[in-house]
């Protein structure tokens, strides 16, 4: 049986996808294995393609703050994306890339089996909530798959969108009474 550590070694050599060919490092996720909430992002950025760590540049000081405006720490949660690896130019993760990688997420959350699941953006969103507009879902959690799964605006969208960053607080700071409200 495959572990943590062992999952992450595979992603760090993984050649599923040609963005393998592009990236400097592939970006596994971070956080205690027994986390009980686990964030998922849409792909590694610049900043976390030369660190090799989640959320890191602008938008991952931006969540670290959320996080903790949630009343959680980051250290204390595991973070991930849809994709392992940066895309080229920063553009969306293509449906063969998100497909080469979903074996790595649906283990992950396999291995760490977080009671929350929380996605950042609309195509981490689209891994739960097909056909639903994050505009209409965010700040919002329902059971899927047996697991709470919240919906929220990516972190970065309020960097290009300042209108977003009062909605993005604000459903993050309402994210315990959500998890509270599933007798979780």
């Amino acid at each position: 049986m495959l572990d943590l550590s062992a999952l992450i070694a595979e992603v760090k050599v993984c050649t599923r996808c040609d963005l393998c060919k592009t990236r400097t490092q592939a970006v596994p996720g971070e956080g205690p294995s027994g986390s009980g909430i686990m964030f998922i992002g849409e792909a590694p950025g610049k900043h976390e393609d030369e660190a090799g760590r989640p959320f890191v540049g602008a938008s991952g000081k931006f969540l670290s703050y959320l996080i903790e405006k949630a009343g959680f720490m980051r250290d204390m949660v595991f973070i991930t994306n849809i994709v392992k690896c940066r895309p080229p130019e920063n553009r969306d993760p293509r449906p063969e890339e998100v497909a080469a990688c979903s074996r790595y997420l649906d283990r992950q959350i396999e291995l760490i089996n977080p009671a929350v699941i929380v996605t950042l953006g609309r195509i981490s969103m689209a891994k739960f909530f097909a056909g639903e507009k994050i505009s209409t879902i965010h700040g919002q959690g329902r059971m899927v798959r047996g697991k709470l799964v919240v919906a929220m605006y990516h972190p970065a969208a309020s960097l290009h969108n300042p209108s977003l960053r009062s909605t993005l607080e604000a459903d993050f700071a309402g994210l315990k009474q959500v998890i509270s409200d599933k007798r979780l």
